[in-house]
């Protein structure tokens, strides 16, 4: 199953870059992972927080195929440890889906339309990060969660 990341939006700190690169670029070593940013929405600073959901809704499901596996990154999302995301992770991968996609979307969340579309919101923490931050976040827990899976050296249990 190949894995898709999309993230709404340019990463804008240089060292949170470098980090989304380093760690897509060890996960490509476990899984055909791509990793794409959405552009921001035009004239997307005179839209109110509601209009500028929807706008980022409508190019997030124009990406999506009927058969993808949708999960949303989202603060309301289900929390995992890293072995137990490595566990869910797993049997993620073993589902019929073409493609297993991951959503960090805009600095407001998600329209109801990707909520409604959405097979599992997943929480990387209690605590509220920029949305920049937690792209890297997430990158570096899929590698985490495939060195378990291979019982490899990098998390220490």
């Amino acid at each position: 199953m190949k894995v898709q990341l999309y993230f709404i939006g340019k990463t804008k700190e240089k060292y949170l870059r470098t980090g989304e690169d380093i760690y897509s670029k060890r996960l490509s070593h476990y899984l055909p992972v791509s990793v794409d940013t959405l552009p921001d929405v035009r004239q997307g600073g005179k839209m109110s927080s509601d209009e500028l959901r929807d706008a980022e809704g409508k190019v997030i499901l124009g990406k999506l195929n009927p058969e993808d596996r949708l999960i949303i990154l989202d603060e309301g999302g289900v929390n995992h440890s890293s072995v137990e995301l490595a566990n869910w992770l797993e049997k993620e991968l073993q589902r019929p889906a073409r493609r297993l996609v991951f959503v960090v979307g805009g600095a407001f969340g998600f329209s109801q339309e990707v909520y409604q579309r959405a097979d599992q919101q997943l929480s990387l923490s209690k605590m509220t990060f920029s949305h920049q931050m937690v792209r890297l976040f997430l990158l570096e827990q899929l590698y985490r969660a495939m060195t378990i899976l291979r019982n490899e050296k990098y998390h220490n249990s």
